[in-house]
């Protein structure tokens, strides 16, 4: 399980995912053979949030989760810490809405007094005979894109865990190239574009994965032991996000220089950000050691490009 931190970098279009949280999942077969008590996905992730709240009391966070993490008991939780935590996921089309219960005046009557209000129509019901609305939307890759949306507000009950007011929006991608989507969220003083643009910003975890599959090989160890696992995974996804921190305050000498190109490129990549720094390590670390400072710099100008070159890249 990962927690991640979306930053807008200045040498980037689009937002870069940097881990700084993550935590073991269990099957439940493990855990029982063990003696432990099974956490689910959804409650590693409301532990993680615990600890992001504790650490930053006077921030407030928007998270945004798949659709692993879109349940009624996960929408409580974040609603209980409405004003700091927010959560954007995706909906259900036929999701149980209703309006709130009705206030209680005068003398209370017999029996139990009503947990909810009158029932509303489901999203898709809404949908199939509302009018769409046009907008043009940040989209994955850093992209525009055009959309047409339905929202609608209600409170979603679950027997047993009572209301969560929610913000729900349905999503048809003009293009063509993806399905129709719902999507919903605890504050229900956002715009429709903000829940859109929230939602579609928690892909660039994923570009995340992908790049330290590749540059720092995470999921490639030989080591599929509990402690194994737990000591190199949290070190690898650490240290990406000191990678990209580091390249942000790079000297523009060390920062300009990239290191994979390909027709059409324009934003930097993580692997920009990895050779660069391993370049600034080289150079201002390992060659101003006084042992072999004096040899570095009998070197050629050229012939130091072309070391530098060659050994950023690799380690």
């Amino acid at each position: 399980m990962v927690l991640s931190v979306l930053v807008r970098f200045p040498f980037c279009k689009r937002q870069w995912a940097l881990p700084v949280l993550v935590a073991l999942y269990r099957s439940e077969a493990d855990n029982s053979k063990a003696g432990k008590r099974h956490k689910t996905p959804q409650h590693l992730l409301r532990q993680l949030c615990c600890v992001l709240l504790r650490w930053f009391r006077q921030r407030r966070f928007v998270l945004a989760g798949d659709g692993d993490y879109n349940s009624h008991e996960t929408a409580c939780f974040v609603a209980q810490r409405r004003g700091r935590l927010t959560l954007v996921s995706k909906f259900y089309p036929d999701a149980r809405l209703f309006e709130p219960p009705p206030a209680v005046g005068g003398k209370k009557g017999p029996g139990r007094p009503r947990v909810k209000g009158a029932k509303l129509p489901t999203p898709q019901e809404v949908v199939a005979c509302s009018a769409r609305s046009r907008l043009n939307v940040a989209w994955y890759g850093g992209g525009r894109r055009d959309v047409e949306v339905v929202s609608g507000k209600g409170y979603w009950y679950k027997a047993g865990q009572g209301l969560v007011e929610v913000l729900w929006v349905f999503v048809h991608d003009l293009t063509g190239t993806h399905r129709d989507e719902y999507y919903f969220t605890t504050d229900v003083t956002m715009s429709v574009q903000e829940v859109i643009e929230t939602y579609v910003g928690r892909w660039n975890e994923e570009t995340t994965f992908q790049e330290m599959r590749s540059y720092l090989g995470l999921e490639t160890t030989r080591g599929w032991k509990e402690k194994t696992v737990l000591r190199a995974a949290p070190c690898l996804f650490g240290l990406y996000t000191v990678v990209a921190c580091l390249y942000s305050q790079l000297p523009r000498r060390y920062a300009r220089i990239r290191a994979v190109l390909w027709p059409g490129k324009q934003d930097v990549t993580f692997s920009d950000a990895i050779t660069a720094v391993r370049r600034w390590l080289w150079v201002e670390w390992v060659f101003s050691i006084p042992g072999y400072k004096p040899a570095f710099d009998k070197l050629s100008r050229s012939f130091r490009s072309l070391l530098l070159h060659a050994l950023a890249p690799a380690a």
